[in-house]
């Protein structure tokens, strides 16, 4: 008898524990709900604390979270902001540098603290990320009589390129008129020129020491680095002809739809669509995927991290705090989700030669590469971009002006900016 009791005191304590249970906000865009829906279940099965997310477009996060800013209250106790708002937000969350044990840290890569970090303070923990690698088709790829064809002509083997050389070449050799009529319908890769991020891409692999900006803030976009890089990304379609003469209309959505409808025979793209491949796509169990180039200073990507921050007008910092530890010890939960990232070295790991995740090893790899490094962090780096650096890219892929004269005008527009 009182055991049951015992039993019953018991229920009832949990019982009213669960109706005074605590409730975390999150602000968050939809994919990251999706990726972050996993671990919040886990967190309240395991601490009885509930976790609420409001979702909102992509836009949504950066305005929604200003506007609770300039209000001077927030009904949110953790946002999750895409890296390129990590400077704009640094002044109105919380230092998060006691929840980056050296057991956290060990297990990041080293690009994804430092994106971190803004000034003394490290603002945000990585919910998960992302970086381009490079997707081929496996199908011609391996295909005899292309082995033999490209041996012949470039005289070294046909393999997923690693080179600057090699994806010239490649990209060269396969672009073709396949019906006869005179008009070529299939090239060997794309150039996208509505966003700046894989040029800047090649910039670090080019072996600059950051990207626009140096790590004192100094305009440096008209360095060696940066013309060499922008020479390369425009010569597949200025010089070479192997990709598509649309550049200005294309962009990373555009680049995934012409690979999926077996249009080219490689993207350099976001690793998460490999796991995304449409099941009716012309490419469909035909696409390999391997790190990123690398230029003379080896493989080097621009990552997409997101990063979890607790607003400094939070009402439950603590449970935040809790939360976010929580979320970064069980970061695989985010796995399964249908964009399949997370933002640990451990939890790629641990999917390691399974099935369907063939492009985690290429990912990682380039996630960790020394020469990566991320975006400047700025204020103004968006400004910065829609006003000189995607002007500059798509100046220069009309194929007609000076490089460096195109970069030593985007520098002093860039000075303008920010002074």
């Amino acid at each position: 008898m009182k055991k049951l009791l015992g039993a019953s005191a018991l229920a009832l304590v949990f019982m009213a524990a669960a109706a005074n249970a605590e409730t975390i906000n999150i602000l968050v865009e939809g994919g990251g709900e999706m990726l972050q829906k996993a671990v919040a279940e886990k967190f309240t099965a395991e601490t009885g604390i509930k976790v609420n997310f409001t979702i909102v477009p992509y836009q949504g996060v950066f305005d929604k979270f200003s506007a609770e800013i300039a209000s001077g209250s927030s009904a949110f106790d953790v946002v999750t902001i895409d890296v390129v708002w990590n400077a704009k937000f640094a002044d109105h969350v919380e230092d998060l540098a006691p929840l980056f044990t050296d057991a956290v840290r060990a297990d990041l890569p080293p690009v994804l603290l430092a994106d971190a970090k803004v000034g003394d303070k490290l603002i945000g923990m990585p919910a998960w990320a992302n970086a381009e690698i490079v997707f081929y088709r496996k199908d011609l790829f391996e295909k005899a009589e292309e082995k033999e064809a490209f041996q012949a002509k470039y005289g070294y083997p046909l393999a997923p390129p690693k080179t600057w050389q090699q994806w010239r070449d490649i990209a060269k050799f396969f672009t073709r008129d396949t019906d006869g009529d005179g008009k070529t319908d299939f090239w060997g890769a794309d150039t996208i020129g509505t966003f700046s991020e894989e040029w800047m891409t090649h910039v670090l692999q080019a072996g600059s020491p950051g990207v626009i900006l140096d790590k004192d803030g100094q305009v440096i976009i008209d360095n060696e680095a940066h013309k060499k890089a922008l020479e390369f990304y425009i010569a597949p379609h200025c010089i070479d002809h192997s990709v598509p003469e649309n550049v200005n209309e294309i962009g990373w959505g555009e680049a995934q739809n012409l690979f999926y409808q077996g249009k080219t025979a490689m993207m350099k793209f976001w690793a998460h669509a490999y796991k995304m491949t449409p099941p009716d796509s012309k490419v469909s169990g035909k696409v390999g995927v391997v790190p990123m180039l690398a230029g003379d200073a080896g493989i080097a990507a621009i990552p997409g991290p997101w990063y979890n921050v607790v607003p400094s007008t939070s009402q439950h910092k603590d449970t935040a705090k809790k939360f976010i530890s929580f979320a970064i010890a069980n970061n695989a939960l985010g796995i399964e989700a249908p964009l399949g990232l997370a933002a640990t070295n451990s939890a790629y790991r641990s999917y390691s030669g399974k099935t369907g995740y063939e492009h985690f090893p290429p990912l990682l790899e380039t996630l960790s590469a020394p020469a990566t490094q991320g975006r400047p962090i700025n204020e103004k780096y968006q400004e910065i971009v829609d006003e000189a650096v995607l002007p500059a890219i798509q100046q220069a892929l009309t194929c007609k002006a000076d490089i460096g004269e195109v970069l030593t005008e985007a520098k002093e527009t860039i000075e303008d900016i920010l002074n």
